[in-house]
């Protein structure tokens, strides 16, 4: 019995691997402020209460001796950034990220929040590749206030993906015959 033209395509798509989506080294990257009322804005609406992102006179007399932004403040940044830039072209999806945060992040600093694609390796099962991008949030002295490292699912966006696969049955001498009409 014939397979259906249907789960075909579908096979096709699983077994083609289309070209990677990223290069090795590619970048994107984001300026950020951090004041003393977007601090104290996030770390509300994150419910993170900690009077380190509040209360002017609790942080002056604490470790950093002003309002310090909270970490989910830098890693929801930076996770947009990076849905962003992998999304832009193609379909993704944020599997994993690791943060480090090196230096708290006093009110009034501006920061570079910025990703590089380390790997990109084909994954059949997931039908796209695993996108691994390193990241870091640096002032412009290069000082580094947090790290990271993501790894993002990539498909190439439905439209490339049926180009492709029909571009590897015409080579593979597979192509179904044109239909005509009568």
């Amino acid at each position: 019995m014939a397979t259906p033209a249907k789960s075909a395509s579908k096979t096709a798509f699983r077994t083609s691997r289309p070209e990677t989506p990223f290069r090795i080294g590619e970048h994107v990257s984001r300026r950020v402020g951090f004041d003393a009322e977007s601090i104290r804005r996030f770390a509300t609406l994150s419910g993170d209460m900690n009077p380190l992102h509040h209360d002017d006179r609790a942080a002056a007399a604490g470790p950093f001796g002003t309002l310090i932004a909270s970490g989910t403040q830098i890693v929801a940044l930076m996770m947009g950034l990076d849905a962003t830039f992998f999304s832009e072209r193609n379909e993704a999806l944020g599997l994993g990220f690791e943060f480090s945060f090196v230096k708290a992040v006093p009110a009034g600093a501006q920061l570079t929040l910025e990703w590089a694609v380390a790997d990109s390796t084909w994954k059949p099962s997931l039908s796209g590749y695993v996108v691994t991008a390193e990241g870091r949030a640096v002032d412009d002295a290069g000082r580094v206030y947090v790290t990271a490292i993501g790894r993002n699912l990539v498909r190439v966006k439905a439209a490339k993906v049926v180009k492709a696969v029909k571009a590897a049955k015409r080579r593979s001498g597979k192509a179904r015959p044109a239909r005509t009409s009568k």
